[in-house]
């Protein structure tokens, strides 16, 4: 019997993760000197064995073996062929990035590699397997099914994507969304060296230093950054005392990211520096407002999780960049594992406007039922 699964949509933000990973910094493209194309397909086999990376390539596709397996399956395929689209599949993404590694000066493209990535994602089908025959997959969809909504796989995807974006200091504690700058300078590149370059820069504006944010201001955005996962569970889930728990859930996952991010970006030493005077009156607010609305409808819901975010983009948006941030990172060690770091960043940059979207979305199916 087929289900709309978690699964698919997780695999392919693992699959993007790893694409990333892979070919990261996406710089100094080239076709290698007096390779032809038949030459470009073939994997060079490495003399030498970095153990901290054959393990970083075993394990990084595990997930996406693990996940691809419960897709099919959930989808209604055998285990046979979802053990195949597993290794397969994973195969297929591995071989590619690889091939494409040929084409960067700054990677080394390697069939140990390949080799290392399709193992691990034959353990990540082998442990999805073990996981389906013991019954915790069931277990996981009963859960689900007194939880939430049939049609809650994307809200998942959402909640399980927070934790990764808040992985990438914000300009104020769970506000995500810090775009702006960003974009900026994306499209003055673009209009760089066009007749229409002056326009453009004062169209934009300048690059002039914004005020840091007010107390009250800094305190809306925490609070509403707590509230927008609260009201996408709210959004797809039925009233109950299970709403209480998740509230409770997304704020302990709030406040242990906030203090993963800091110490993984600014040191051990500073894992707190996130809290200021105006922190816990704002997690307490945005709190008491979540359980107070814990018992209403999902189309309302809907509704104030699209102003939450909306007003979280806004206030996120006058926000300046966080200096501190620009001081620190590079003086860091551990803060050079700038793949992820960089994935995390993204992440946090599109969810708020991922959110928006699909919040949308659901205004529009709810107004189209009734």
């Amino acid at each position: 019997m087929k289900h709309r699964s978690t699964a698919l949509p997780l695999a392919w933000a693992v699959a993007a993760l790893i694409v990333y990973a892979s070919l990261y910094p996406f710089v100094g493209w080239r076709w290698p000197v007096g390779m032809d194309a038949v030459s470009l397909l073939r994997l060079p086999w490495s003399p030498w064995l970095d153990h901290v990376d054959a393990i970083a390539n075993l394990l990084g596709y595990v997930p996406l073996g693990a996940l691809i397996f419960g897709a099919v399956l959930r989808g209604g395929g055998r285990t046979a062929a979802a053990l195949a689209y597993a290794v397969g599949l994973a195969a297929l993404l591995s071989y590619s990035c690889e091939v494409g590694q040929q084409l960067l000066s700054v990677r080394v493209p390697s069939l140990k590699d390949f080799a290392f990535n399709v193992s691990g994602a034959l353990m990540g089908a082998l442990l999805g397997m073990a996981v389906q025959s013991a019954g915790w997959v069931e277990a996981w969809h009963r859960l689900r099914e007194r939880w939430f909504e049939r049609e809650s796989a994307m809200a998942l995807v959402l909640l399980l994507l927070w934790p990764a974006a808040l992985l990438f200091p914000a300009p104020a504690p769970l506000g995500l969304g810090h775009v702006g700058g960003e974009l900026r300078e994306l499209m003055l590149s673009a209009f760089a060296g066009t007749p229409w370059s002056d326009e453009a820069a004062q169209w934009l504006g300048t690059t002039a230093v914004q005020a840091p944010l007010t107390r009250l201001q800094e305190g809306l955005t925490t609070a509403l950054g707590l509230l927008a996962p609260c009201f996408i569970v709210y959004t797809t889930s039925r009233p109950g005392l299970h709403r209480v728990v998740l509230a409770l859930g997304a704020l302990a996952v709030g406040v242990l990211l906030m203090i993963a991010s800091t110490a993984l970006n600014f040191g051990p030493a500073h894992a707190l520096a996130w809290w200021t005077a105006a922190t816990l009156p704002a997690l307490s607010a945005g709190l008491l407002l979540a359980l107070a609305l814990a018992g209403i409808g999902r189309r309302l819901a809907a509704a104030l999780g699209l102003v939450t975010i909306v007003l979280l983009i806004s206030l996120v948006a006058q926000a300046p960049s966080d200096p501190y941030y620009a001081a620190s990172v590079h003086g860091w060690e551990q803060g050079r594992f700038v793949r992820f770091h960089g994935l995390a960043q993204w992440i946090g940059w599109v969810w708020p406007f991922a959110v928006l979207v699909w919040l949308v979305v659901q205004l529009s199916r709810a107004s189209r039922r009734s």
